[in-house]
């Protein structure tokens, strides 16, 4: 069988897309990579002429999606492994979200993934051979003040995805959740990232300090998103990939917090937490 695969990559224009549409056209693998312009979708298409492909693909029009993949794997061949990257980051606080922001959020962050999802899976299911890449955050792991819609819309990928590998592992079929921190792509770029259009004067110090700390970090993060990209390639030959992966020393840290945080609660409140059990009654012990 041969190594080469067909990489399908949403929001494949910029950030984590770009950086791993190249690195998979580098390995040898061939790549359709989807964008919501023409113009961004010519992009990908000249990484390389024989290798690189792209659609325009909008993952907020579900009606959309069985369509353009469909055409994909009828002109180009069966895909062999999916990444779900397109998204944004809504960030604030969430009484100054507009009531229509956390729908959007989840729209593109949740949703669109699912049916991206749901489009290439009976085909991986038939064949019997498939990798899904989830690209999560450490929002996903742990929520934070400012993060409530962004982080929301992560937890839902999260449990989608433990979720769906345990019905898809029995076709030989794999999914992983890409868990990054800090990277320097333009995620906190105005390009990509949006702040809630209310303004509730209770939060302005939080609101203020918040839009600070991602005007600072923009540009300075600590993350290669190049070396990201060749792992995820890495790991797309591997036979048994993790579920989760965090990337990043910042994201490894933020998840062993969140681990010794989940222990530390656990253990204080056991006693209480086990007290909602029925109690143990048997009749022929009590006639005894």
């Amino acid at each position: 069988m041969s190594d080469t695969k067909t990489f399908l990559i949403t929001g494949a224009n910029s950030g984590f897309g770009f950086a791993i549409a190249k690195a998979a056209v580098a390995a040898g693998h061939r790549v359709v990579g989807t964008a919501r312009s023409a113009e961004a979708a010519a992009k990908v298409e000249a990484l390389d002429p024989e290798r690189a492909f792209a659609r325009v693909l909008d993952v907020t029009d579900f009606a959309a999606i069985p369509g353009v993949v469909g055409e994909v794997e009828h002109t180009l061949g069966p895909v062999h492994v999916l990444v779900n990257n397109a998204g944004y980051g809504q960030i604030g606080m969430f009484e100054e979200q507009e009531p229509e922001a956390p729908e959007r959020q989840f729209a593109t962050n949740v949703f669109g993934p699912m049916h991206v999802t749901r489009a290439v899976l009976p085909s991986m299911r038939e064949r019997r051979r498939g990798l899904i890449f989830n690209i999560s955050a450490m929002a996903g792991v742990r929520g934070g003040a400012g993060f409530s819609l962004f982080s929301a819309s992560k937890f839902a990928l999260e449990g989608f995805t433990e979720s769906l590998v345990q019905e898809i592992q029995p076709f030989g079929l794999h999914a992983t959740l890409v868990c990054p921190g800090y990277f320097r792509t333009d995620f906190l770029s105005e390009s990509s990232i949006r702040f809630g259009e209310r303004q509730v004067d209770a939060y302005e110090a939080l609101a203020q300090y918040q839009r600070e700390f991602v005007a600072d970090r923009n540009g300075q993060q600590l993350g290669d998103p190049v070396k990201l990209a060749r792992i995820l390639v890495h790991l797309s030959r591997d036979e048994n990939p993790p579920l989760r992966l965090p990337v990043g020393s910042d994201a490894v840290e933020a998840l062993a917090q969140k681990i010794r945080r989940l222990q530390d609660e656990l253990e204080e409140w056991r006693e209480l937490s086990v007290t909602t059990d029925y109690d143990v009654h048997c009749p022929a012990l009590s006639a005894s």
